[in-house]
């Protein structure tokens, strides 16, 4: 069976809209804005049937409803306790859905907001601004203990799953990884602060990133 190959789809200063496929679905996750997704789909010739989001900060759903225009019958699936719009599909955290025909678990993962949710689904966590490529989200809403439990959910998943977040933080999450452990403590922050400048200097994303 072919593995999930998400796709990279750059919006805003740092976001990532990611985007799933199969023969017959395309769902898309956090789409800040519209347009980048519909020039996306436009050059691929894909229709949009998923739209799932983690949490109501605009740079996360500012373009649902202009893909709703374009694609009216997408779900929308969120968190039933924030404001998300479009939202036809409410969550709470721990359903399981099909996603692009596939088994998706829907994690509950509040601390960056009370309502944030992760999509976890053939090896691969769209976690939104929970956890980064070498750290975690801010708390806007929710306290550190919940954080913490969130961040422990995640870690109970296989080493080998593949996270997804929806910016591209993790030189300057690194750099600070590098001001706690310097070389002398911790040198594998440095060579990894060295791939991460390489994948960046091509252009390239530097997630995913492998949770063990």
């Amino acid at each position: 069976m072919q593995k999930l190959t998400p796709i990279a789809i750059p919006a805003l200063k740092d976001n990532y809209i990611w985007c799933i496929k199969n023969d017959h679905q395309c769902a898309v996750i956090d789409p800040g804005e519209a347009t980048p997704v519909l020039n996306f789909l436009a050059k691929k010739r894909w229709q949009l049937t998923q739209i799932l989001i983690t949490h109501h900060h605009d740079d996360h759903q500012g373009g649902i409803l202009e893909l709703l225009a374009h694609f009216p019958y997408a779900e929308v699936y969120g968190s039933v306790t924030e404001a998300i719009m479009g939202l036809n599909r409410p969550l709470l955290g721990g359903e399981t859905l099909k996603i692009v025909g596939l088994e998706a678990q829907v994690l509950a993962l509040p601390g960056h907001t009370l309502g944030h949710l992760g999509y976890y689904l053939d090896g691969a966590l769209f976690c939104g601004d929970t956890l980064f490529g070498g750290g975690c989200g801010r708390l806007f809403e929710g306290s550190y203990e919940q954080l913490y439990e969130s961040l422990q959910k995640i870690s109970e998943l296989p080493n080998d799953t593949q996270i997804f977040p929806a910016h591209e933080y993790t030189l300057q999450n690194l750099k600070f990884a590098e001001a706690v452990e310097p070389l002398e403590v911790n040198p594998k922050i440095q060579i990894r602060i060295g791939k991460v400048r390489d994948l960046l200097d091509k252009k390239k994303p530097t997630l995913p990133s492998l949770l063990g």
